[in-house]
This record gives structure tokens, C-alpha cells and sequence, in this order.
């Protein structure tokens, strides 16, 4: 088989995050997985784990993301870190903060983790812990950015946003800053796992353009930390045309902070997740596999699988972002158009932007960006 990742090398994956586990001590209201601490643990024990490692090294060494779940809860999840390291991967820990302490950080540091994520999803504990089901979670998430800060250990932080809490995101991204964040990831929320049933909470696309408007502004002045919306890839759009209507160069730091080199949906062409059980989906919100890396090999998925055939051929997109001028740099979330139409091909059902064709004056005006 001639690899597909020799032919088209724009399709190497670049991120994989892996579900070491299901278990996890919190509840949160999104969850994609629909965690808690009586879920299995999955099934790949430690060498099984090595296994998949070596498995995706024969496609790429890309950034590995040990998730849960709370990876935290896996005891030999440094055994799992320091063979990746070993491997040349680049190894990171996705963890709700609760268990981290300094021998955690020692640990840590000591198998090659190059970074760790935490979750933030409001500036103060009634909204944090009310998203989070778990009274106690945001002191757990400032108490570990501080352990994180004094062991130096660089840290990210993850904040998701439904109706319940969009009007906390410029005060939640200050405190991100604060708390000393090397970069803040704004996720929109995709409706699976535990989210489906806050389907009704999803955040409409007016308000959306909105928030992404109030991104690429307070980008252009930031400096002290990197921001980026998360499967929001409409952000892809809406940078280039407000810098375009301001006149100004368009600022690239969230852009090329990228898995994708300055592309909006990266599912199945530069990403993918692995769940506890093996099964190989586009992205860690996608709804389908495509198939399970314990019976046919990752390489043989990554270039082979039909599904992945689909999101990479774009002339298969249907809809607005099937005509649509940016559909390249963009594509829409292809989960959220998978759970919203049950059509993965289908148009981005949060988007309110009507290209050529679907429309019979220009483009939208600038909307009000979200109060800071």
C-alpha cells in the first residue's frame, strides 16, 4: 500500500489525543464522553497502550494528547508518557486539575510532558462549579495552575462556553491570564456525549459571530498570551474579513497557533482521537468511528478509511459551505453538523454567513462583539 501521507502530506496527522481512560472524578455538564467515576476504564492495558504508540509513530510524531476522562486516575499513565517521549512524541496531560500536586509536577516533568491543559469555564466558583456539576472544581483549577506556575511546568487553559456562561467569557479569559496561561483556548460547545442534553443551551450563531468578533479584537492587542477558538473554525472567516474591512494585516498568532497551519475544521486531516476502546474518530467530538485501531492498524485508517476520504474532498461539502468562498480555510464543524443535521457533509449549522449565491446583498456587517 503506497502511504497516502507520501502522496498528500497536508493530511500527516499533526494531533491525536488519546482517552487513557473514562473515569473522572467530576460530572461536567458537557461532557463528551459522559464521564464519571463508575465509567470503564477501557480496555488497552500498558502494553497495549506502547502498541498504539508505535502504531502511529510508522505515520508521524505528532503532538499527543493523554485525555480522559482524568488521565490522572491511570496509574501508569507516566509509564504510558515516557514511552511516548521516548518515541518522539511530543506528550501532553488534558486534566481537570484536581489531583495535581507538586510530586504530580515532579512526576511529570520527569516522563517529558511539554504541556499540560486545564479547564476553565468562569472567573469565579458560582459559575465554574455550577458548569462543572462539582462544587470545590475552580478552587481545584486555580489551586493547580499555581502548582503548575512554581514547577514549571507551561500550562494552557481550556474554556467552554454554552448560553449559561457567554456572558463570563472576557472576565474568564483575564482571569486565564492571571492565572498564568501560556494560551487560552475559547471551545464552543459541540453537542455530544453529555452535551446533547444541553442541546438547547448551544449558543446561537448571531451571538457566535458575535464572541468570535470580540476574539480577533482583543488579539490584535494581545501580546502576553496566545488565544485561540476552539471548533469554532468560522473564526477562519471572520478574521481575514474584518482585518480586510479595518485595513489593517491581518494578525496570524492564533491562526498559525494551529494544528492546521491557519485552517478552521481540522477533523480527520490533520487531528484525530483514539477512545478508550480503540475506535478511531475524526476529532474528539465527531460522533462515528471510522473504524478501531485494535483490529486494523492506525496507518491503514488514517489513509484508507472512507470517512476520512470524505472530510478531506471538499467538493463533497454540502450546503452554504459546500458554495462557500471560504470553505477551504474553514469547512465548518463537521461534528456539530453531524449532531445537529446527521450529516457530517452537511453545512455548519451555527454559521450565519450566507456566501455568494445564497444571498442577495453583501456579506453580514460586524456585529457588536460580546461586552468585555
Amino acid at each position: 500500500m503506497e502511504s497516502m501521507t507520501t502522496e498528500n502530506p497536508k493530511y500527516v496527522p499533526k494531533w491525536i489525543a488519546w482517552e487513557s481512560t473514562r473515569r473522572c472524578n467530576l460530572r461536567c455538564i458537557h461532557c463528551r464522553c459522559a464521564s464519571d467515576e463508575q465509567a470503564p476504564e477501557g480496555d488497552f492495558t500498558t502494553a497495549e497502550a506502547r502498541q498504539l504508540i508505535d502504531d502511529i509513530c510508522q505515520v508521524s510524531r505528532p503532538v499527543m494528547v493523554l485525555s480522559g476522562g482524568e488521565p490522572l486516575l491511570r496509574p501508569d499513565i507516566f509509564d504510558i508518557a515516557r514511552y511516548g517521549t521516548e518515541q518522539g512524541l511530543r506528550m501532553c496531560l488534558a486534566t481537570n486539575g484536581t489531583l495535581i500536586t507538586d510530586e504530580v509536577c515532579h512526576r511529570l516533568r520527569e516522563v517529558g510532558i511539554r504541556m499540560v491543559s486545564l479547564s476553565l469555564d468562569g472567573p469565579r466558583a458560582a459559575v465554574h462549579d455550577d458548569f462543572r456539576q462539582c462544587p470545590g472544581a475552580f478552587a481545584a483549577t486555580v489551586r493547580a495552575a499555581g502548582i503548575l506556575r512554581r514547577n514549571g511546568l507551561p500550562f494552557l487553559i481550556n474554556s467552554s462556553f454554552t448560553r449559561r456562561n457567554q456572558g463570563e467569557i472576557a472576565a474568564t479569559f483575564r482571569l486565564a491570564k492571571r492565572l498564568g496561561a501560556v494560551a487560552w483556548y475559547l471551545f464552543m460547545i459541540v453537542p455530544t456525549g453529555r452535551g446533547e442534553d444541553i442541546l438547547s443551551e448551544l449558543i446561537g450563531a448571531e451571538d457566535y459571530e458575535a464572541i468570535l468578533t470580540w476574539h480577533y479584537r482583543q488579539e490584535q492587542e494581545e501580546d502576553a498570551i496566545l488565544m485561540r477558538p476552539t471548533c469554532a473554525p468560522h473564526y477562519y472567516r471572520i478574521a481575514p474579513q474584518l482585518a480586510r474591512a479595518e485595513g489593517r494585516p491581518l494578525q496570524r498568532r492564533s491562526l498559525s497557533f494551529s494544528t492546521g497551519g491557519g485552517k478552521g475544521c481540522l477533523a480527520g486531516q490533520s487531528i484525530a482521537f483514539i477512545d478508550a476502546f480503540g475506535n478511531l474518530k475524526p476529532c474528539s467530538y465527531f460522533p462515528g468511528s471510522v473504524g478501531n485501531v485494535k483490529q486494523t492498524s492506525f496507518a491503514r485508517l488514517w489513509e484508507e478509511a472512507p470517512v476520512l476520504q470524505q472530510l478531506r474532498d471538499f467538493t463533497q461539502y454540502r450546503g452554504k459551505c459546500g458554495q462557500c468562498e471560504y470553505l477551504k480555510v474553514c469547512g465548518g464543524c463537521r461534528a456539530r453538523a453531524e449532531a445537529v443535521h446527521g450529516d457530517y457533509l452537511a453545512e455548519e449549522p451555527y454559521c450565519s454567513y450566507l456566501p455568494p449565491g445564497f444571498r442577495q446583498e453583501p456579506g453580514p456587517t460586524d456585529r457588536e462583539p460580546c461586552p468585555s
